[in-house]
């Protein structure tokens, strides 16, 4: 299933890699592969698109950057039933890690992926090197969360015109200048057989049950578990991750770095991409070289059974 057709000019991806329950993954890469594997994961409404400055300039760098969308979003498949929690997008990053040769990544996760990423280091389903949160941690703004809700739940019957999208964004992120040329929202849409234009994530992705109680607990307690380098990311502008939300996690992590990126919003790389690429190579460099042993030591990652189709997910 799909949302529609793919808009002409709409990127092609790079690579495709089964996930669980043979859910395709699409993704692009950057770099050299034989260099440390770091994976680029979006947040909820996002796709791999949102990381192509970051991984461009990572790769160039001498990283093998990898962003693939998440299932549900983007060019991945939809999964079969509507199930998109945290769990089973754990049980997908895992099955990309061992696609690509089963080596040790750093995890960039914004938002969603973030969250992704903070459980699957946090209850040691993944052995990772270095971990990279973007604008995301357990104590998260409940305000920043509807305003996200409300725009990706906003006219689900589609869009008439690419104008009507640019027009939505621009009041959605008003600190960003709306384009001119609107070919670029062409990777985030599908044309519909009755010419409406939506988005391009499964819309049950939107319906799943939200517990953020439950989410908040879990990721704190997957913070406090936390032992490899990490490096939180937050957007000065943000509505979702405050400058109380970073100071609880740092207290969980004490040992984690923190950079705040002056006029960046929520989607910190889209809005200050030169900043937040200079600020997560200058830690890899150090924590993660190019020509050198990561400073964390490789463990043995514990198996962990996929919930059953009552999975919670967020969309931060």
């Amino acid at each position: 299933m799909s949302a529609g057709k793919r808009l002409p000019g709409t990127p092609d991806p790079m690579h495709r890699w089964t996930g669980v329950g043979g859910t395709m993954i699409a993704g692009d890469s950057w770099g050299d592969p034989a260099g440390p594997l770091v994976l680029l994961q979006h947040g909820g409404g996002q796709t791999r698109h949102a990381w192509k400055g970051a991984g461009e300039a990572l790769g160039a760098a001498g990283y093998h950057a990898v962003a693939f969308d998440a299932r549900g979003h983007g060019d991945s498949d939809w999964s079969k039933d509507g199930v998109y929690g945290q769990d089973i997008m754990v049980e997908d990053l895992r099955c990309v890690i061992a696609a690509l040769g089963g080596k040790r990544p750093v995890l960039v996760g914004a938002s969603m992926g973030g969250g992704t990423s903070l459980v699957a280091l946090g209850e040691d389903r993944v052995d990772a090197t270095a971990l990279v949160l973007v604008d995301i941690a357990p104590k998260i703004e409940p305000e920043g969360v509807e305003k996200i809700i409300g725009f990706m739940s906003h006219k689900p019957e589609g869009f008439d015109s690419l104008d009507e999208v640019a027009d939505l964004i621009a009041n959605y992120q008003p600190h960003r200048k709306r384009p001119n040329d609107l070919a670029g929202l062409g990777k985030n849409l599908r044309l519909s057989a009755d010419g409406k234009y939506r988005w391009h994530w499964d819309p049950r992705f939107m319906q799943a049950r939200r517990d953020m109680e439950a989410r908040t607990r879990r990721l704190e307690d997957c913070a406090r578990a936390l032992k490899l380098p990490a490096l939180l990311v937050r957007g000065g502008l943000s509505d979702v991750l405050s400058e109380e939300g970073a100071a609880s996690f740092l207290e969980m992590c004490p040992h984690a770095e923190y950079v705040n990126i002056t006029g960046a919003g929520h989607m910190v790389a889209g809005d200050r991409n030169d900043v937040f690429a200079t600020s997560v190579a200058d830690f890899l460099f150090r924590t993660v070289p190019v020509r050198g042993a990561p400073v964390q030591a490789p463990h043995e990652p514990q198996p962990h059974h996929v919930g059953p189709p009552g999975d919670i997910t967020d969309v931060p």
